[in-house]
């Protein structure tokens, strides 16, 4: 493999390592609890909003829902947070994405609606963002095996003086 080629993917790797992984680390999207009875209420958390930079949009998509959620209430721990009453919705499970005023992801996350009498609350779903963070990370190891690579290369070529 040619310097040049390897130089090039390492520069791409890097690239786009550091683009996916402080927005996968930072975004965050938090639902409490992580399952509800029908009629049960949620609370929905951006905690990365910042409440000066205008509303959070939550949206949910499920089953029998795409709709938005408005939140100006910020949220004790930081971020925005919004109540979510559950009535009306059908057993499934729901997806929340959330977008904050100055218009940047915050992240998604999940919550299950269960039959009245269902499953006891859960802690929390949130959406760790681990499929962007693996590829960050593979990008950036790709990219730090191929300065390796080319460095040897260049080392093993130039000529003892």
């Amino acid at each position: 493999m040619k310097p040049k080629t390897v130089l090039v993917s390492a520069a791409v790797g890097v690239g786009l390592g550091t683009l996916l992984l402080p927005g996968a680390a930072l975004a965050e999207t938090i639902v409490s609890p992580a399952s509800t009875p029908v009629g049960g209420t949620v609370v929905l958390t951006a905690t990365t909003c910042n409440p000066k930079s205008g509303d959070a949009i939550f949206r949910v998509t499920g089953p029998n829902r795409d709709q938005n959620v408005r939140s100006t209430t910020a949220a004790p721990g930081g971020g925005l947070s919004a109540e979510l009453f559950t009535a009306g919705f059908t057993l499934g499970t729901y997806t929340v994405t959330a977008t904050c005023g100055d218009g940047s992801a915050a992240g998604s996350a999940t919550f299950t609606v269960t039959p009245i009498g269902g499953a006891p609350a859960g802690a929390g779903g949130r959406g760790d963002g681990t499929g962007a963070l693996a590829a960050g990370g593979t990008l950036l190891g790709a990219a730090a095996a191929g300065t390796v690579l080319l460095l040897r290369r260049r080392r093993a070529a130039s000529p003892v003086a």
